[in-house]
This record gives structure tokens, sequence and C-alpha cells, in this order.
């Protein structure tokens, strides 16, 4: 294991730094995305509400490996959008942001919609008493304790976003998995080198759900 550490040393940690970039950027796409489509699923506009639904339906139900792949031969190379023309790696590490944040955009907006409801049903009716509308409602009243109530499986929702990274790696982008991928093939001490990254996402992974476990008991709201 020191022999591998010494010299592929900075190549794991580059490619650990790649996790981080790729899990850090679509976990802020997954976010908005998730608090918009939230909020079409709780609109009063039927139409609304029926777009928010269709999305959660399809991505949470689709593998995250087959958008990936589609991405890139479906998206690139037949219909030829390039978010990156001038570098293939650029290329691929955009659509990849895309694909993460689309695809748990929607656990982020159920776990909203979680939180939504346990807010309770008198501060909605209060806020349309006084003359708030849909969007003000739901951006003094509602979001704001929803976002405190549903930290847990937001939390849940974004360690899953960081372990799915490796997902990224059927379409070459440079991150942890392609990098395992390439040592292995290189030394061949498959199991050693595994052990090596598996201790990476752990260090990655255990921090977060210690810190939104401590968040989430910090904000919790008493009822």
């Amino acid at each position: 294991m020191g022999d591998i550490l010494a010299t592929y040393g900075d190549d794991i940690l580059k490619a650990f730094g790649g996790t981080i970039l790729l899990a850090i950027l679509s976990t802020i796409g997954s976010m908005v995305l998730g608090t918009i489509v939230a909020v079409l699923r709780l609109s009063p506009v039927r139409i609304l509400q029926m777009l928010g639904t269709w999305y959660v339906n399809i991505f949470r139900n689709t593998p995250l490996t087959l958008l990936m792949v589609f991405s890139i031969l479906g998206l690139t190379y037949i219909l030829g959008i390039n978010l990156d023309p001038t570098d293939i790696q650029g290329n691929a590490f955009r659509w990849a942001v895309v694909v993460l944040s689309i695809y748990h955009g929607a656990f982020i907006c159920e776990a909203l919609r979680s939180g939504v409801n346990t807010v309770p049903l008198g501060q909605a009716e209060a806020a349309r008493a006084i003359g708030l509308t849909f969007g003000q409602s739901m951006r003094e009243v509602l979001l704001p304790q929803a976002f405190r109530g549903a930290i847990a499986p937001i939390g849940s929702t974004i360690i899953a976003l960081t372990k799915n990274t490796t997902v990224a790696a059927v379409i070459g982008v440079g991150e942890a998995t392609n990098a395992m991928n390439v040592i292995i093939e290189n030394e061949g001490s498959g199991i050693t080198i595994f052990l090596i990254f598996a201790l990476g996402f752990v260090i990655l992974t255990l921090p977060l759900g210690t810190a939104f476990t401590a968040l989430s008991r910090r904000l919790a709201v008493k009822r």
C-alpha cells in the first residue's frame, strides 16, 4: 500500500479533488432544481403540479448510469450538443454535473415536499388570510421551515450524490473511480487499491453524515 501511495499519491489526491468539485457543483445544481420542482408540485396550478410530478417520476425511476451514458452517446455524439466543444474531458465533466443535478434534484424535491408537510396547515392558511400570494407564502413562510424540517433527508441525498459521482467514470470523467481503474490496470493490486479508494470515500461521506445529523438536531423545529 505504501508503494502505491508513494507512486500514485498525487494522482489519487487530484482524482478526489475532481470528485469533490463534481459533488459540490452537482449539489448546488440539484438544490436549485429540486427547490423549483418542489414549488411546482405544491403549486395550485394543475399543469404545474403535473409537470413537477412527471419530472420526479421520470428521473427517480430512470437509472443514473443510463442518463449518464445518454448524455454522451445521445446528446453529444448524435445530437451534437457539446457543453465544452474544445475539450472532451471538459464536456464529459459538465454533462456529469448536469445529469447528477437533474437526477438528484428529484430526490431533493421530495425531501422538501416532505418538509413542507411538517409545517402546520394553519400557517399556510394564515399566510393566505393576510393576503400573501402563493409565491410569497412559499418564500416567506413554507420553504424556510421546509428546509429546516428536511435537513436529514437532504443530507442523505447529498451523501448519495457524493457516492454516485463514481458513475461519472462511465463517460470518462477524471474522478476517483476513473483513477482507480487506471491504477488497477497499471499495478494489478486490485484489493489494495480498492481499499484505498473506499477509505477515501468514507473520509468524504462520514463527516457529511455527522454534520447533517448535528445540523438537523440543532435546527429541529419543535411543534
